[in-house]
């Protein structure tokens, strides 16, 4: 694609992929208030459809054998989730906020997965055997967010594990749809199936453009992953989170955050790891990874005080992640 065709077609991926991320949220929402689904669960839907992007490009740069960009869109994507979602959200609205016992669960998952794929990446960790861990950690997790309340029974719990399953199954208004309702929820989920595939050709259109011109200019292969392509491929997971933020629905938004992370790391690392080489790092990749692990801590840091994590908590995430931006062009 030659330079001159990049930029325009840059523009019009930028717009449709927006431009779906939005209404694709919008049809989520009605669709998890007509079936009653649970907070931690529309977050996880929605990770797992605007996580197509990220995972594409990155396997897609894997297969090619360009691994400093596979590896650089997937940590910087992760990075710049926890800013743009959790950390612009609080600046935006004010603060972030949900029970202790979604905290509990959620951070404690990230913070697993994370550490299973670093050690993976490292070479620390064989493939199969990280693979194995993580549906330890997983299965789990899935089974709580499916079943909800009925995994426990209705007597009280003094422990904040004992409350998990109990607050992860909270809808905000539970809501069976009637008979004549089920053929408008079909074409509710048929719309949302449309709208998916504009955001991964929207991201696609978005990434092509972007090789193009970063061929043109001379961007490094780290550089291009960790601080274009990764943001650009996230910004359908930052615009929905955003308006989670302003709707006060601080559950699914830090569910979408850390499942987005979660999914990254899972199917982009992982995954891959069994059959692509995706060990061998270099120093910056090691970095990298001791940036996500540090942003991540902060984040579950600022979001468990009283309160939840307020706009300064917000301010000094997306500090960090400036520092880590300056970091990335100082050694490039």
């Amino acid at each position: 694609m030659s330079p001159s065709l990049a930029a325009p077609v840059f523009v019009c991926s930028l717009g449709v992929t927006l431009a779906a991320a939005r209404v694709f949220a919008r049809r989520l929402d009605r669709l998890g208030l007509r079936f009653g689904f649970p907070e931690a669960l529309i977050g996880l839907l929605t990770a797992l459809a605007a996580d197509g992007p990220e995972i594409s490009t990155a396997l897609a740069a894997l297969a090619k054998g360009a691994h400093s960009v596979g590896v650089g869109v997937l940590v910087g994507s992760n990075v710049f989730n926890l800013a743009a979602m959790i950390g612009l959200s609080a600046v935006l609205v004010g603060r972030v906020r949900l029970p202790r016992e979604m905290l509990v669960l959620e951070g404690l998952v990230a913070v697993l997965v994370t550490l299973i794929a670093a050690a993976v990446l490292l070479d620390w960790l064989a493939p199969l055997l990280g693979l194995l861990l993580l549906a330890c950690v997983l299965i789990p997790y899935l089974f709580l967010l499916v079943n909800g309340p009925q995994s426990t029974d209705r007597r009280p719990v003094a422990s904040v594990p004992g409350r998990v399953p109990r607050v992860v199954g909270q809808r905000r208004q539970s809501e069976r749809p009637r008979n004549h309702q089920e053929d408008r929820a079909r074409h509710l989920v048929a719309l949302m199936v449309l709208d998916v595939g504009l955001i991964v050709a929207g991201s696609a259109g978005m990434v092509q453009s972007a090789l193009a011109l970063g061929d043109r200019w001379g961007i490094s292969g780290p550089v291009l992953g960790v601080l274009i392509l990764a943001p650009l491929t996230s910004i359908p997971n930052a615009m929905t989170a955003v308006r989670l933020g302003f709707a006060h629905r601080g559950s699914a938004l830090v569910s979408e955050t850390f499942n987005s992370n979660t999914i990254n790391l899972a199917a982009g690392v992982v995954v891959p790891a069994l059959f692509i080489g995706v060990t061998g790092i270099t120093g910056a990749g090691k970095l990298d990874i001791a940036w996500l692990i540090a942003i991540t801590t902060l984040c579950l840091v600022l979001l468990a005080r009283p309160g939840g994590m307020r706009r300064n908590g917000g301010i000094a995430v997306i500090v960090l992640y400036a520092a880590f931006v300056a970091t990335q062009l100082l050694i490039a």
